[in-house]
């Protein structure tokens, strides 16, 4: 009993040395002050910081170049990642250990290094001028190996008889694949989707050092320029507008990887 609440406080206590900064911004977005953590005599609530976030046409131009690659990147890596995944899967022992082996670098290699060597890459082949292509690649390369790692787990869940019987029953390979293997792994596709966009969406390095250099800014990069002068009120506004979306993604991913998961235990159980 006591090493149980002992437990439970220790995970409390982690939980609010994370949530409190995030929590004391969110009420600070409410108090037009100029430093977080000085409230003067005269401060009331107000929603003013949002109206003005609205008007910063520098910012809102950020959030939407942000979505966009978000966006862009999400779903080739999904589609790439899953389709990876499928593939080493019905490899042979061999070649899945090979393969396997290479999809777990870019998630442990320093992220510093692979911007560097997607920037040198590109000047190699004489593509030195920085874009939106450069930067999209960029993401695609962060971000699809965290979608295969997302799939695969599903992928070892499938019952392998169920993609030979549909092979038995007629079904070419793409069609068993489209009606078979895809809606059992469905979960696992959108929480790689889920987790793609959103390391896409707070990336700063691979961002800084592939993005286009005429005044293109994303969040990440905005609010480290802003750093430098000074980072206006209404940023405070910006974040928990941006942890709110956090929240409601992860809401929707887990009610759609949940209804997944029981439906493949509702199918097994009927077997």
């Amino acid at each position: 009993m006591v090493k149980r609440l002992f437990a439970q406080g220790y995970v409390a206590f982690i939980l609010l040395l994370i949530y409190l900064p995030i929590f004391l911004l969110i009420m600070f977005s409410f108090i037009d002050t100029r430093i977080v953590g000085v409230i003067g005599p005269n401060a009331t609530f107000t929603l003013d910081l949002y109206r003005r976030l609205f008007l910063n046409e520098r910012a809102m131009r950020a959030v939407g170049n942000t979505f966009m690659v978000a966006l862009i990147s999400s779903v080739i890596s999904t589609l790439l990642g899953t389709l990876g995944a499928v593939g080493i899967f019905y490899m042979k022992r061999t070649g899945k250990r090979v393969f396997e082996t290479l999809t777990q670098i870019p998630v442990i290699n320093a992220e510093i290094v692979m911007a560097l060597s997607l920037a040198v890459l590109f000047i190699f082949f004489q593509y030195g001028d920085r874009d939106l292509f450069t930067l999209v690649i960029g993401h695609i390369v962060l971000t699809i190996a965290f979608v295969y790692l997302s799939v695969k787990p599903k992928l070892q869940q499938l019952d392998p008889s169920i993609y030979e019987a549909a092979l038995d029953l007629g079904a070419t390979p793409l069609k068993a694949l489209r009606l078979v293997i895809l809606p059992q792994i469905f979960p696992g596709i959108i929480s790689g989707f889920v987790l793609a966009f959103t390391l896409s969406l707070d990336d700063f390095i691979i961002t800084s050092f592939l993005k286009p250099t005429s005044g293109f800014d994303t969040l990440s990069t905005y609010v480290e320029a802003q750093l430098r002068v000074g980072i206006p009120p209404e940023i405070r506004a910006l974040t928990t507008l941006i942890f709110l979306f956090a929240v409601g993604v992860l809401i929707v991913n887990y009610s759609l990887t949940g209804k997944g998961d029981r439906k493949n235990i509702q199918a097994m159980s009927h077997r």
